[in-house]
Formats: C-alpha cells, sequence, structure tokens
C-alpha cells in the first residue's frame, strides 16, 4: 500500500498558462512520452511498473526531468528543476516543493490526448493516477484519483453532440468536465469532496479549456432545481460494505447510489438531453437483472443499458480489496475484511455484480404519453470500437425512426447497407450452399446477426435507390416465392436489423429525414 499522504494544501493555477507552455515546449505530452520511453516502457506506466521509465529518463533532457518529477515522483536536483521548469513560479504556485537542493511534485501532472488532437493534462493526488508511481492501493480518505479505464470508457460513449448545458456529477480530477467544456457553453461539475473540485480546476487550467462553475455536494443536491442538457457521471459505484473511501463507495446500501442517480438524472434533463453513468448492480436471487435496471429509468426517457462484465461475489469483493490493498496487510486482517463483503452480500440476496453503461434521453412525446418509452437492457461483453458516442446518439434515432414506422411506412421506405458491415458464409468446406449467412459490423458496437437467404439478398442490394417492398418482389420473383407473403414475413426482420444498425434508412419518399449511420471517427483520448 502507498504511504503517501495528501498534500497540506494543492496548487493554485495563478501561473497554470506558462506551466502548459512550458509542458508543451518540452514534448510533454502523450505522444511525446510515446517517444521518449518506447512503447514497453510506455505500457508498463500502465501497469504501474516504474523501472523501464526510470531507465529511460536518466539523461538530463527538460522532458525526461518532467517525467521524473510529475509521473514518476522521483525528487530531482535544484538545477535540473530549474532548466525544465519556470521554478520560481511552480514554487510559488505550490507545483512543486523544494528541500534542501531537491525538488519535488507536490501531484501528479499525466498527459492526456483529446479526441481532436488536443493535448492536455489531469492533475491528480500522487500515486493515484493509473500507472502512477505508488498505483492503486491508496486508503486515504478523500484522495482523488487520475485517469482510468472507466474515466476513458465514459468520456468514450458520451454523446458529444453541442449542447448549451453540461453536468458533471462527482468530477473527481475532471477528465469528464475537461471533454464537455469542448461542446458546452456552460459546464458545471459537482463533488462530494471539496479536494476534488480544487483539482478539476487545475486539470482546466492546465488544460487550456475554460473554468467551469464548481459546486461541492452530493447526488443532485448542489444544482437546486437546475436542468440540463447532458449529464454525466462516472460515480462511487462500488457495491461494498460501508462507505469507506470517497472516491469509490457510495455510502448507500447496495446499489441503492446508482439507482437513485439514474432515477433523480430524468427531472434534470431537458428535452432531448442525455444522462450517461457507469454503474454496478446487482444479480439478486429471484429476479432478473434486466428487471431491476428497468425498473430504475425515470418516466418520461428513454434508455439503453448495457451490461459489460458480470462477476460472482468472490471476484467482486477481490477486485476492490487488492484495489484498496487490503491484501498487501495483516491476513487477519484482510480475512475479516473478506468476511464482511461476503456477508452483505449473503444479507442482499446478492449472487453477482453486473458492470455497464447506463443512457437516458429525456423524450417530451413519452412524457406526454404520445408514444411507448424504448427500454432497451442488453448485455455485451464483446469488444467495441471506441468512441462510442455517435454509436449512442445513433441508437436513439434508430429507436426514433422505428417507433414512427408501421409496417406499410417500413416497406415504402429506402435503406442502404451500413459502411464496414460484411457477409460471412458459415458451412462445410465444398458445399455448394452455406449453412448460414452471418452480418458483421467491423466498427461501433461490432455487432454480428444470422439471416437468411432472403435478409442477405435484401441487405446486399440496399443501396438507396428501391423501396424495400419492391425489393422483395424483385426478391421473391428470383426465388419463385409469394411476394405477397414475403412483404407479410420480413419487417420484423427489417427492423431488427435497423434497430441494430446494419440498415440504415434514408427517407420514407414524402421528404421525410431518416436517422444515419454511427458516425463513429477513429481515435480516443489516450492518457500516458
Amino acid at each position: 500500500m502507498s504511504t503517501t499522504s495528501l498534500p497540506p494544501r494543492l496548487p493554485v493555477p495563478a501561473h497554470a498558462a506558462l506551466l502548459r507552455e512550458t509542458l508543451l515546449a518540452a514534448d510533454f505530452t502523450a505522444d511525446g512520452l510515446l517517444d521518449l520511453l518506447g512503447a514497453p516502457a510506455y505500457a508498463a506506466l500502465a501497469r504501474s511498473e516504474t523501472v523501464p521509465a526510470l531507465r529511460a529518463t536518466r539523461g538530463d533532457s527538460p522532458l525526461e526531468t518532467l517525467v521524473r518529477l510529475f509521473l514518476l515522483q522521483q525528487g530531482v536536483g535544484h538545477e535540473r528543476a530549474a532548466a525544465a521548469l519556470p521554478l520560481d513560479e511552480a514554487l510559488a504556485d505550490g507545483w512543486v516543493v523544494r528541500e534542501d537542493d531537491t525538488v519535488s511534485a507536490t501531484v501528479d501532472i499525466r498527459p492526456y490526448g483529446g479526441p481532436d488532437g488536443e493535448d492536455w493534462f489531469i492533475v491528480s493526488d500522487l500515486g493515484c493516477a493509473v500507472g502512477g508511481a505508488g498505483g492503486i492501493g491508496r486508503k486515504d480518505e478523500g484522495v482523488v484519483l487520475g485517469v482510468g479505464g472507466a474515466s476513458t470508457t465514459l468520456a468514450g460513449i458520451t454523446v458529444r453532440t453541442p449542447v448549451s448545458s453540461a453536468l458533471d456529477l462527482g468530477t473527481g480530477s475532471g477528465i469528464q468536465a475537461l471533454h464537455a467544456a469542448q461542446h458546452a457553453t456552460l459546464v458545471t461539475a459537482t463533488d462530494l469532496n471539496p479536494r476534488a473540485l480544487d483539482f478539476t480546476r487545475l486539470t482546466l487550467a492546465l488544460s487550456g479549456a475554460r473554468e467551469a462553475e464548481l459546486l461541492t455536494g452530493s447526488l443532485f443536491e448542489p444544482v437546486d432545481g437546475d436542468t440540463y442538457d447532458l449529464i454525466v457521471s462516472n460515480p462511487p459505484f462500488v457495491i461494498s460494505p460501508g462507505a469507506r473511501l470517497t472516491y469509490r463507495d457510495g455510502g448507500m446500501g447496495g446499489d441503492d447510489l446508482c439507482r437513485t442517480l439514474v432515477q433523480q438524472a430524468g427531472d434534470r434533463l431537458n428535452d432531448g438531453g442525455y444522462a450517461q453513468f457507469l454503474a454496478n448492480w446487482q444479480h439478486v436471487e429471484g429476479e432478473e437483472w434486466q428487471d431491476r435496471l428497468r425498473s430504475w429509468v425515470p418516466a418520461g426517457c428513454d434508455a439503453w443499458i448495457v451490461q459489460r462484465e458480470v462477476q460472482d461475489i468472490t471476484q467482486y469483493a477481490e477486485l476492490w480489496l487488492r484495489d484498496s490493498g487490503d491484501h498487501r496487510g495483516d491476513p487477519d486482517a484482510y480475512g475479516e475484511a473478506y468476511g464482511r463483503w461476503l456477508d452483505e452480500f449473503e444479507a442482499r440476496k446478492t449472487r453477482a455484480v453486473g458492470f455497464g453503461w447506463i443512457t437516458i434521453r429525456r423524450n417530451e412525446a413519452v412524457a406526454s404519453g404520445a408514444v411507448e418509452p424504448s427500454i432497451v437492457v442488453e448485455e455485451w461483453p464483446h469488444p467495441v470500437e471506441q468512441p462510442l458516442g455517435p454509436t449512442v446518439h445513433a441508437h436513439f434515432e434508430r429507436q426514433d425512426y422505428l417507433r414512427a414506422h408501421d409496417d406499410a411506412a417500413l416497406l415504402a421506405d429506402r435503406f442502404i447497407l451500413a459502411p464496414e458491415v460484411v457477409q460471412e458464409q458459415v458451412g462445410l468446406p465444398g458445399a455448394e450452399d452455406p449453412e448460414h449467412v452471418v452480418l458483421r459490423q467491423n466498427r461501433g458496437m461490432r455487432r454480428a446477426t444470422r439471416v437468411d437467404h432472403v435478409g442477405a439478398g435484401f441487405a446486399g442490394v440496399c443501396d438507396g435507390t428501391l423501396s424495400a417492398g419492391r425489393i422483395l418482389d424483385a426478391i421473391g420473383q428470383l426465388m419463385g416465392e409469394d411476394p405477397v407473403i414475403l412483404r407479410d414475413r420480413t419487417p420484423q426482420a427489417i427492423r431488427l436489423l435497423v434497430e441494430e444498425g446494419f440498415l440504415l434508412p434514408v427517407g420514407d419518399g414524402n421528404g421525410h429525414g431518416a436517422p444515419t449511420g454511427d458516425g463513429a471517427s477513429t481515435g480516443d483520448g489516450d492518457g500516458a
């Protein structure tokens, strides 16, 4: 377990612009680190292994000095620090401290690449960035972590359309607020931990982003009755026997914090606004987990909930006991702590814990009763391609489209096959005909679906020229099937292909627009 204590005070951003210029001039960026350290040492940092990076920074260049100071948390000589930093300003603002002839960092500064090539910096407590010198294992109350896999996952799935207002609830070191500042006119960031707001202020300032409104408090309490176009949260979702660590333990029983957060978000959204969360949820004996999550969706909202992983209660307990470093201490104390976790799960009849994404969208048509809500709850443990924000946005557009089109309207519309969809034929070698045909997406959710010969032929000729009905008529003539029967049985299959993004409507023939594809761009923010 790291024994690094929390600093008595955090830096102030008075000279953040000057420090940012210095870091950029030294190429202290995500790309610059990769070039300096090389791929093996760079990857080792993500495993909290620092020896390769220490060996790669034995020179005295400004970049090597900055890496040792802010990533590896090694003290450097005064002269070396002065050659790499505006040292007087850095000391005055509190980014570093000097003891005798040694200069040491007070915070972790981690280069982070924005989605459009921006050079950003995430500021967190020493030893608490993923790959930081101390790694995970801090038990300090109030500790603020840096960038982790959960942070980048949420950033990648967030819908990035321009909005007037965005709320980052439980901001931590400010990565979600930093992303939101690029497409939201006003960003509000909240956290129960006042130190987290100080770190968010530093992250935004050092990244050259606009300031955000920073408010202290739990859940939606700090924002009173305000509403937003976008709400994002990587909350303290860990289901634990007691709120010991602010950054991860929710302080409510079981999965109540995540449930409360989702249920309260509906009234905080403007029409068409999105709320997107990472969450954990219980798999309770005698209850379907899908039904549990459907009950969380607030009235007046559509939802898409994706379970990415499931762990049994022993795996889950071990994961978070390791996270807090309990496994490194006294074996008897570890056994007692392990037992408390299992006691908690047994009392709640919890057999496993799911992890995933929850997106809800405020829909006034649903709120008024004009249409039924679209609530999709699915398990998808397979690889995906980030960023998925465009995929999430397209999902809800497709749900709107399908609700607005009955079977007759669907057959009157025209479709195109989504980009990057390929066809696979599965069967025995040498067989004249395949046993079945699979359509597979190579981007976004990377779904695959089995189709029959009619479905494969239909998808293959969808180029936006002919309506679905006319295509089915032609297929019926070619295959000697009754076109009327084809028109009757095929709309359900077309709906599935549209819902999952294999087919994209191009218009209903009456000038009405239709949803486009996922439009997934390449690249995602990469922390060091």
